[in-house]
C-alpha cells in the first residue's frame, strides 16, 4: 500500500524482518540469494498475497449486554432517534455495562476481538463511552488496556467522554459536560488510559458548543481527537473537528462542501462506517465524490457496537464500503491499512509495508487484492504476523 503501482503491489517479492521491524524489501531472487549468503532462515509464502496487518480504527468493542430488543423495534418501524429518546439505545447499554464486572467485560470483548483478529486485524481502536460515570469509564479503558497487553494486537484507547447524557444528569447537563471535560479527563489521562478523545456531536447527543468545550480541554492536555460527525444531521461537526485538527471525523453521512474543505485543510481523515449505515437502513450515504475531490483520505472501520453495528468483521465492512458507498477495492484496502493508520496517528509505524515499519502483516489465499472485498462471510486469511512473529492459532 505504498508506491505508484495499483495497491502499491510488488510481484514475486521478498522481505526481511529483523526483530519487530521490516529491514529490507526486494525481489524473491534477491531475497533467496541474500538469505543463502548470510545463512538466514527463510519462510516461503509462495502463492500468497501479503498486505499490511489490517486496522480497525473505530470500535466500541467493550460493553455489557446486547440490544436485541432494539433490533426488533427497528424492524417494526421505530427509528434510532425514537428509541434513544424513549430511554433505549445507548442508555440501555450503559445500564448493562455499569452492572457488568471487569472480568465479564473483558471476556465478552475478547470474544469479539478474536473475530476481528481472525480477519487479519493487528491494530484496533477501542472507545469507552458506555459507562457515563467516572468509575465505569475508567473500567472500560482499563479493559481496553488489558486486551492490548494480553493479546497479540495493538490497542489504541479512546475516551468517548461525551457519548450520551446519563439520566441522572438530565437536570444538570452543563455540570456533566464540565466534569467530563475537567476532572474526569484529567484523571484518566494522568493514569495513562487515554490515547485520544471522542465525542458524539449530534442532535440526540451533544451540541457543537459542548463538543468544543471537551475538545479544548483535550487540546490543553496534548491529546488528539476524533469526532462522531454528521451521522444523522449537519451540525457543523466536521468543521469543528478540523478546527481542532482532529485525527478523524467519523460517519459523515451529512457533510457540506465547507466541512469537506475544512477537513482537507486540517488533514483530518474521513472514517466511513458502512455497517452502521446498513444496520440503521439509512438512505443518505456519505458524499464520496465530495471527499475524493477534496483529497481527504478515506478510512473504513466496523464501528463494532451493540446497537447500530454489531459487526465483528473488517472484511465485511470493506465489502459494504464498496457496495453501499461506491469505494473501489483499492480504496477499501487503503481504508483499513494506510488511511486507518493515519486516522489513529500511527502511520509512521504501521499501515504500509515499508522498511523500518513494524512487521504487522496479513497473508491471504487470494487471486488478487480485490478479492478481500468480494466475499460475503468468507475469510481467505492464511496467517497473520504481529511484531515479526506469526500469531498463534489460539490467539486468532
Amino acid at each position: 500500500m505504498a508506491g505508484t503501482a495499483p495497491y502499491g503491489s510488488i510481484d514475486n517479492a521478498a522481505l526481511a524482518i529483523e526483530g519487530e521491524r521490516i529491514a529490507w524489501i526486494g525481489t524473491a531472487a534477491e531475497g533467496r540469494q541474500q538469505a543463502q549468503e548470510r545463512r538466514m532462515p527463510v519462510s516461503d509464502a509462495a502463492g500468497l498475497w501479503i498486505t499490511p496487518g489490517l486496522i480497525d480504527c473505530h470500535t466500541h468493542l467493550i460493553y455489557g449486554g446486547n440490544r436485541l430488543e432494539e433490533f426488533e423495534q427497528r424492524l417494526r418501524g421505530a427509528s434510532y432517534e425514537e428509541i434513544a429518546r424513549a430511554g433505549g439505545g445507548i442508555q440501555s447499554t450503559v445500564r448493562a455495562t455499569r452492572a457488568s464486572s471487569r472480568e465479564a467485560l473483558y471476556d465478552s470483548a475478547l470474544a469479539r476481538l478474536t473475530c476481528l483478529m481472525a480477519d487479519g486485524v493487528t491494530t484496533i481502536e477501542i472507545k469507552s463511552g458506555y459507562g457515563l460515570e467516572l468509575a465505569a469509564e475508567r473500567r472500560l479503558l482499563e479493559v481496553a488496556r488489558d486486551l492490548g497487553e494480553k493479546q497479540p494486537i495493538s490497542v489504541k484507547k479512546t475516551f468517548l467522554g461525551l457519548h450520551s447524557l446519563p439520566p441522572e444528569s438530565a437536570a444538570q447537563r452543563q455540570r456533566f459536560v464540565d466534569e467530563v471535560s475537567g476532572p474526569w479527563l484529567n484523571e484518566l489521562a494522568a493514569a495513562g488510559l487515554v490515547d485520544a478523545v471522542d465525542c458524539f456531536c449530534e442532535g440526540i447527543a451533544f451540541s457543537a458548543a459542548e463538543t468544543e468545550q471537551f475538545l479544548e480541554a483535550a487540546k490543553n492536555l496534548g491529546l488528539r481527537a476524533h469526532v462522531h460527525a454528521g451521522q444523522l444531521s449537519e451540525m457543523g461537526a466536521p468543521q469543528l473537528a478540523a478546527k481542532y485538527h482532529a485525527l478523524s471525523a467519523d460517519h459523515l453521512e451529512y457533510l457540506s462542501a465547507d466541512g469537506a474543505r475544512a477537513m482537507a485543510a486540517a488533514g483530518t481523515v474521513a472514517v466511513l462506517l458502512p455497517t452502521a449505515y446498513f444496520t440503521l437502513r439509512q438512505t443518505t450515504p456519505p458524499p464520496i465524490a465530495l471527499l475524493r475531490d477534496a483529497g481527504i483520505p478515506l478510512a473504513v472501520a466496523t464501528d463494532s457496537n451493540p446497537g447500530t453495528s454489531p459487526c465483528t468483521s473488517i472484511l465485511l465492512a470493506m465489502s459494504m464500503a464498496c457496495t453501499l458507498f461506491g469505494l473501489t477495492p483499492e480504496e477499501a484496502l487503503a481504508g483499513v491499512t494506510r488511511n486507518a493508520a493515519q486516522a489513529l496517528g500511527v502511520l509512521e509505524d504501521v499501515g504500509t509495508i515499508e522498511v523500518g515499519k513494524r512487521a504487522d502483516l496479513a497473508f491471504w489465499r487470494i487471486e488478487r487484492p480485490a478479492q478481500l472485498c468480494y466475499g460475503l462471510g468468507g475469510n481467505p486469511r492464511a496467517a497473520v504476523m504481529y511484531r515479526g512473529k506469526i500469531r498463534e492459532a489460539s490467539a486468532q
